[in-house]
């Protein structure tokens, strides 16, 4: 026999690994995908990780802070708030939480607790999880339902969605990381040999944080830190998931997702797996055919041999899973499809977090989302009028008011027009607009040639409009000339926005026919 059959050592005088043991294989990096897809990064939009599309409003610079403040420490004790918070989440005591880097070194510690060389670990429910089969061969162990000496079960179920009944077998790992989803637990039988472990990678939206957690009785959970690292987390992560802990997940909406990208599907032809999770399951014959075609639209899923999965996001990124995969399923449009003009783009700052989601050749599709008032409504109306497809979202420090949060807005969404608009060869370049709104008037011009600069002229100001219209200028290297009047400083100011939404559709045509900007990047 070879090395990994229990039997011969390995380099180095290691014991050798159980059968079917290797590193565990992650997903391509997104870098790799848009290699291979002939794509930029930027355009690259993943459904493969079973994540909420962002993280959660708590996971702010201030919630870190203070851990920040003395990362040069180690937590001694341990974290104690952390598994008080953790214990009354789920119902028990102190006594019955063991922490963990994410569920996956909860995974490989019970593998390493209960199994050696000769022993077998059953898993239920196959296909699952893959760790499970590493986790056994890591610790020397052979897979096989006989005589097994730990049995593993993921409910509900990946890749399948499925909430099948907890199994019978003891002792028994139960891998609950779509718990929020589903609601239901086997935490009332761990006193009977059962062990839950869950993660805040999935509902929490905290998966870079890796932070996990093991629910079993006392006894058991006390071996299993036995056998553990000390601090197996960071005090950086303790902080975000105590955050995190305070302001639990709504995942209704996520729920509702799944239903509604389910319909969809269904009316593709297509018939996808029941799920009691944050993803679908869609059997299908040709699953790498259909990878392939959607990888070139920037959108990745999960192949699997039967059929791929694909978390959901929210409405607008679904949508771009849902039409590419409607043209991969065209037999009629045979050529690759390329993503238009359009960016995912971060800014984080220690005041503000913004995302967008631009297309310039949109359908007018918009949604602002950042608490700063009428800053929202008018950023809407210059997307809408300027006919672009934009998701912009944003976390700020509004308690100190909407400057913060409106500026930095305005300079995410000037930054995502630039990196859009790329080389900037082959558009019209100028645009101008006229708009009437009721007693006001505005008169707007775009220069997209790449030099910043911006000359608003309001009559009258609600406070930060000529601000916001500056740090778009400045963020999108665009030349912006305003002139707005009226009776009404709000009417004033949004017929500006109107006015400056339309001059920059005009600017950012593909001018194929007439004469193209030769700017380009300066």
């Amino acid at each position: 026999m070879g090395p990994g059959c229990g039997q011969q050592a390995v380099q180095g005088g290691m014991r050798p690994l159980g059968r079917g043991a290797g590193p565990y294989r992650w997903a391509c990096s997104t870098a790799e995908l848009a290699r291979a897809a002939g794509l930029d990064p930027i355009n690259i939009v993943r459904f493969d990780g079973n994540v909420p599309g962002q993280p959660p409003s708590t996971a702010r610079p201030g919630a870190i802070a203070g851990a920040l403040a003395e990362v040069d420490m180690y937590s001694h004790g341990g974290y104690p708030a952390l598994v008080a918070a953790i214990a009354k989440y789920a119902g028990v005591e102190n006594e019955n939480v063991v922490l963990g880097a994410g569920s996956d070194s909860l995974i490989m510690l019970c593998a390493r607790a209960y199994a050696g060389p000769s022993d077998r670990v059953a898993i239920v429910d196959e296909p699952t999880y893959p760790l499970y089969r590493l986790a056994a061969a890591a610790a020397g162990a052979a897979v096989g339902d006989s005589e097994a000496v730990l049995t593993y079960q993921c409910r509900p179920n990946n890749p399948t969605g499925a909430l099948d009944a907890i199994s019978s077998a003891r002792p028994l790992v139960v891998d609950e990381a779509y718990y929020e989803y589903c609601g239901e637990t086997a935490a009332g039988l761990i006193a009977d040999g059962v062990i839950v472990l869950r993660t805040f990678s999935k509902a929490f939206g905290l998966a870079g944080a890796r932070v996990g957690y093991a629910l079993a009785e006392p006894e058991t959970a006390e071996e299993l830190r036995r056998r553990q690292e000390p601090l197996p987390i960071s005090t950086l992560s303790a902080a975000l998931v105590l955050a995190a802990l305070a302001d639990p997940p709504d995942v209704e909406p996520q729920l509702a997702e799944v239903e509604r990208c389910a319909r969809a599907i269904r009316s593709l032809g297509l018939e996808p797996l029941p799920s009691a999770a944050n993803f679908l399951f869609v059997p299908c014959g040709n699953a790498d055919t259909l990878y392939r075609a959607l990888l070139r639209d920037g959108v990745v899923v999960r192949a699997f041999a039967g059929g791929f999965r694909f978390s959901v996001r929210d409405a607008e990124d679904d949508d771009l899973l849902l039409e590419a995969l409607a043209r991969a399923l065209d037999a009629e449009e045979r050529a690759p499809s390329r993503p238009r003009r359009r960016v995912r783009h971060l800014r984080a700052t220690g005041e503000t977090r913004v995302r967008v989601r631009l297309s310039l050749d949109g359908e007018s599709r918009v949604r602002v989302a950042t608490g700063s008032g009428i800053y929202d409504h008018f950023l809407e109306q210059l997307a809408f009028h300027g006919g672009l497809d934009l998701v912009l979202e944003a976390v700020g420090d509004l308690e100190t008011g909407p400057h913060h949060t409106a500026e930095d807005a305005a300079l995410t969404l000037g930054e995502a027009l630039d990196q859009a608009l790329g080389d900037r060869s082959g558009i019209a370049r100028y645009g101008d607009a006229v708009v009437v709104m009721d007693d006001a008037l505005a008169k707007a011009a775009v220069d997209l040639g790449g030099r910043p600069w911006c000359e608003a002229r309001l009559a009258r100001d609600p406070g930060l409009a000529g601000h916001v219209l500056a740090s778009l200028a400045q963020a999108g290297r665009l030349g912006l000339h305003i002139e707005a009047s009226g009776a009404d400083d709000h009417h004033i100011a949004e017929a500006a926005f109107k006015a400056v939404g339309r001059a920059l559709r005009g600017a950012a045509r593909l001018d194929t026919a007439g004469l193209p900007s030769t700017k380009g990047r300066i």
